[in-house]
C-alpha cells in the first residue's frame, strides 16, 4: 500500500469516533480529502462530503459510515465505578477484562473493565454470559465524587486496541468496521482526481455518521444530496476461520478480493455493473447473498425518496465488532478501484432501472 495511505489509514482507525461523536475522525478525514476534491462540506449532524466535478450526470454517492461501537456512561455508583450503555453491536463477552478510554470534555480518562477472577468463581456450577448491564469500568477512583470530577453520564468510551500489521497483508484494530470504508472512499477520490477530465458524473464521497446506531447519518445525507446512484462500503463477515457455518453464512475469504452483495436493496444493474468493471480491472470479486436486510447503509439509502440505485461492496472481516477485527490490506486497497472504475464506466446522463 501507498504509504501516505497507510498514514492515512492508520490514523483514521486509531481516532476515536464512537456513534453520534464522530467529529475527531471526520476531521482526519475531511483534511485528506480536501487535496484532492473540488469542494468539501459537512451538515448539521456532521455528515462529511467531498464533491467532484460539480455539475455532471448522473450523480453518483460513494459512501460509507465513520462510526465505530463503543459505550457511553450511563450511571456512577458511590465507590465510583462507571456503568455502561452501549452504542452499537457491542459483544459483552469479548469486552470483559479490556482496556478503555473515556472520552471525558476535560480529556480522556483510561480505565479497565473489571473482569472477576476465576478463583473468586469457581463454586458457581454455571458461570452467567455478561450482558452490557453486568459491565462496569474501573478508572481508579476513590468514590463518586472523585469520579465525577473526572467523567459524566452521557461521555463515550472506546477500547484501546490500535492498528497493527500482523504479517504480510493482514492487519488488526479494533475499529475497521467501518473507518475501512471511509478510507476505500477517500482513496477513490484521490484516484479519480487526476482523471477528472474523463468524469462524466458527479460524485460525491461520503463519510456519514451514526450507522452502528439505526443507520441514521446514511438517511439525513442520502436525503440531501439525492443522488441517482449510490455505492456503499462496509465490511462483511470473513467466514475462514473454525467454527463458522459456510452454509449459513457463505464462503468469503481473507485475500480473495471484495466481496459484492445481490439481493434485496442491491440494484442488480449497479451490481452487473460492478461485475463488469472488476473483470476489465482484472480485480476478484467474492459474491454474497441477502434475504433481508444488508444491516448496511444501504438499506437506508436505497429507499430515500423515490429510490436509489444502490449497491453493496464489502471488505471480508475475521472477527467483526471485537477489539482484534482482522482484514486484508490488498482486499481494501481493490475497494477504491472498483468504484473508481464504475465512476468513469457512468456515461452523462445514464440511468439504472430494473428491466421488465
Amino acid at each position: 500500500m501507498r504509504s501516505e495511505s497507510l498514514s492515512f489509514l492508520t490514523k483514521l482507525v486509531n481516532t476515536p469516533s464512537p456513534s453520534g461523536h464522530e467529529a475527531r475522525g471526520q476531521r482526519v478525514w475531511l483534511d485528506y480529502v480536501k487535496t484532492f476534491a473540488d469542494e468539501t462540506f459537512s451538515d448539521a449532524y456532521g455528515n462529511c462530503v467531498a464533491v467532484l466535478n460539480k455539475g455532471g450526470g448522473p450523480r453518483l454517492m460513494l459512501a460509507a459510515h465513520a462510526d465505530e461501537i463503543s459505550l457511553v456512561v450511563n450511571f456512577i455508583d458511590d465507590n465510583g465505578f462507571i456503568w455502561v450503555r452501549k452504542l452499537g453491536g457491542v459483544d459483552a463477552i469479548v469486552a470483559k477484562a479490556q482496556r478503555v478510554v473515556v472520552h471525558s470534555r476535560k480529556g480522556p480518562v483510561p480505565g479497565v473493565i473489571g473482569n472477576v477472577a476465576p478463583h473468586l468463581s469457581k463454586l458457581e456450577k454455571e458461570r452467567k454470559v455478561p450482558e452490557i448491564a453486568d459491565l462496569f469500568i474501573d478508572i481508579g477512583a476513590l468514590d463518586k465524587a472523585d469520579a465525577q470530577s473526572l467523567v459524566r453520564v452521557g461521555d463515550p468510551i472506546t477500547m484501546t486496541n490500535e492498528f497493527e500489521h500482523l504479517r504480510g497483508d493482514l492487519a488488526v484494530a479494533r475499529a475497521f468496521d467501518n473507518r475501512i470504508g471511509t478510507f476505500a472512499v477517500a482513496e477513490a477520490l484521490r484516484l479519480l482526481r487526476p482523471q477528472k477530465k474523463r468524469l462524466k458524473a458527479e460524485v460525491c464521497f461520503v463519510s456519514n455518521i451514526m450507522e452502528e446506531v439505526g443507520l441514521l447519518g446514511a438517511r439525513q445525507i442520502a436525503y440531501s444530496l439525492k443522488p441517482d446512484v449510490a455505492l456503499v462500503v462496509d465490511v462483511t463477515h470473513a467466514t475462514d476461520y473454525p467454527t463458522v457455518s459456510k452454509q449459513l453464512h457463505g464462503d468469503i475469504k481473507l485475500g480473495g478480493g471484495p466481496a459484492v452483495t445481490h439481493g434485496v436493496c442491491n440494484h442488480p444493474a449497479v451490481v452487473e455493473r460492478l461485475e463488469q468493471v472488476a473483470q476489465q480491472l482484472k480485480i476478484p470479486l467474492q459474491h454474497e447473498a441477502t434475504s433481508a436486510t444488508s444491516g448496511t447503509d444501504t438499506d437506508a439509502i436505497f429507499w430515500t425518496r423515490g429510490g436509489i440505485a444502490s449497491g453493496l461492496i464489502s471488505l471480508p472481516n475475521r472477527y467483526m465488532h471485537s477489539p482484534v477485527e482482522m482484514v486484508n490490506l490488498r482486499d481494501l486497497e481493490q475497494i477504491p478501484e472498483l468504484m473508481a472504475g464504475f465512476a468513469l464506466s457512468l456515461k452523462h446522463g445514464e440511468e439504472f432501472k430494473v428491466r421488465i
